[in-house]
């Protein structure tokens, strides 16, 4: 069985910022880690476990569509398929992460369960028209 630790509180903060600016989403405790929602579904989760070398990895699940989830996926670490849902991919956050790629991910999940009248209220400049 996994042995969970804590999620670091200033990552959790830094999650904080970037999902609850989204139009209505909120947060709560998951059953490990804290989940971020938008009416009642889960859009990104973020968790942490002890490691064999005796650290702590952060996990972090969010939505994904379909092709990128499989071109980020193929592209390896820091990204896994996690073994559930079907649009779900996973990933490991490290020191270094990129804060600016995990903001589009998570406003891209974010958007695939958000009804189309709350997305249409983001400033999404990249998206074609």
């Amino acid at each position: 069985m996994p042995d969970y630790a804590a999620v670091d509180s200033d990552l959790l903060a830094r999650l904080g910022e970037i999902c609850l600016a989204l139009p209505e989403a909120w947060t709560e405790p998951a059953w490990t880690g804290h989940r971020f929602l938008i009416r009642k579904r889960n859009f990104v989760h973020v968790f942490a476990m002890h490691n064999k070398r005796g650290g702590i990895d952060t996990l972090l699940s969010f939505r994904s569509s379909d092709e990128e989830r499989e071109v980020l996926i193929a592209s390896g670490h820091p990204f896994y398929r996690p073994g559930w849902g079907t649009d779900t991919i996973g990933m490991v956050l490290t020191a270094s992460v990129d804060w600016q790629e995990i903001e589009e991910l998570m406003i891209e999940s974010y958007c695939i369960l958000a009804p189309k009248k709350l997305v249409a209220r983001l400033d999404r400049p990249d998206l074609p028209e």
